[in-house]
């Protein structure tokens, strides 16, 4: 049975690396690495430099492209089904290929494999369409983590909920019900925009764990505008932009 890794790399930083996470890449027969296009390269050439660099062994390195989910589909999640499908058929065809039966394929995944990412859900995919797999996971630093370091704060206020969630549902269902604190991922909108700003605090960060780190903090009411702006900025002058935030209500 071939083993599949899925191996949390954290932002790419090579200091977030675990030593399980280089053990199991070091390990590896083959380590898939994918393509996003030209203006998300630098992300490639991260992984290709963990390979590289950081490895001790020499796995071979397949890159391949990575197909682009389609934004026009009228049901996001259908779009996202039909994204999944296309990149599990590409997977398949990859280990198929140049996987022995008893061989160890590994992917690097940005974060942890387990926190907004589909890579295990891919890999069930697979499994599926009777690709014979045996699916190990390492974990890696998220970009939570991440930001609450560099922020240096707890994610939590004292015995209170936590809710993590995606700018489409803070943009479609507002403020969370019984949550002090909401963590936002996969926002390309600044969907805090359109909340009431009254009383809730923004920890924003861009990049983060990464050389060109950007952290903002304070009022929503005060700070908002000037992230909106500084995202833009950045994001035009990387041609890409992976972001998080956290808001909390204090009194909530």
């Amino acid at each position: 049975m071939i083993t599949l890794s899925l191996v949390g790399i954290g932002s790419g930083n090579p200091d977030h690396l675990t030593r399980e996470a280089i053990k199991t890449l070091d390990s590896a027969d083959v380590i898939l690495l994918p393509r996003k296009g030209a203006e998300k390269s630098d992300l490639a050439d991260l992984r290709r430099m963990i390979a590289t660099e950081i490895l001790t062994t020499a796995p071979e390195i397949i890159e391949f492209d990575y197909p682009v989910r389609d934004a026009q589909t009228p049901k996001y999640l259908d779009g996202v089904d039909t994204w999944h499908d296309a990149l599990a058929g590409i997977w398949q065809k990859l280990i198929t290929d140049h996987i022995k039966p008893d061989g160890r394929v590994a992917l690097m995944v940005w974060g942890d494999p387990s926190l907004y990412d589909s890579t295990l859900r891919i890999a069930d995919r697979l499994i599926a369409r009777g690709t014979p797999l045996r699916v190990k996971v390492v974990p890696g630093i998220t970009s939570l983590q991440m930001l609450t370091a560099a922020h240096t704060i707890p994610l939590n206020t004292l015995g209170a909920p936590v809710l993590i969630t995606t700018g489409r549902n803070l943009r479609d269902a507002g403020w969370p019900q019984e949550a002090d604190t909401v963590a936002v991922m996969l926002d390309g909108e600044c969907s805090f925009s359109h909340l009431d700003p009254t009383g809730i605090h923004i920890w924003w960060g861009a990049y983060v764990g990464m050389p060109q780190q950007t952290l903002m903090s304070g009022l929503l009411g005060e700070v908002g505008d000037k992230i909106v702006q500084t995202r833009a900025k950045a994001r035009a002058e990387s041609g890409w932009i992976m972001d998080i935030y956290i808001l909390r209500k204090p009194d909530h």
